[in-house]
């Protein structure tokens, strides 16, 4: 489960079994946890975050698109 950035509380990561998928990123904060698909950015699942969070999260999938993606394929195209 490589974790790709930390940025305050959260962390961002992907399962390393999930080559299947289109490229995605997880975020994590305590109990809570969300899935971003990134081309186009957008939710694709929500645990416990508030709407208002994931509005926040959302801008920084998007401010770190590139390197998430990066990562996504370096990690897959490996």
């Amino acid at each position: 489960m490589p974790t790709i950035l930390r940025i305050g509380p959260y962390r961002f990561f992907f399962y390393s079994n999930e080559e299947g998928e289109p490229p995605h990123i997880h975020i994590q904060r305590d109990r809570m946890l969300a899935k971003f698909w990134l081309h186009p950015v957008i939710v694709a699942s929500s645990t416990r975050f508030s709407p208002k969070e994931l509005r926040m999260l959302e801008t920084l999938v998007i401010e770190n698109k590139q390197t998430l993606m990066e990562a996504w394929n370096g990690y897959f195209s490996s």
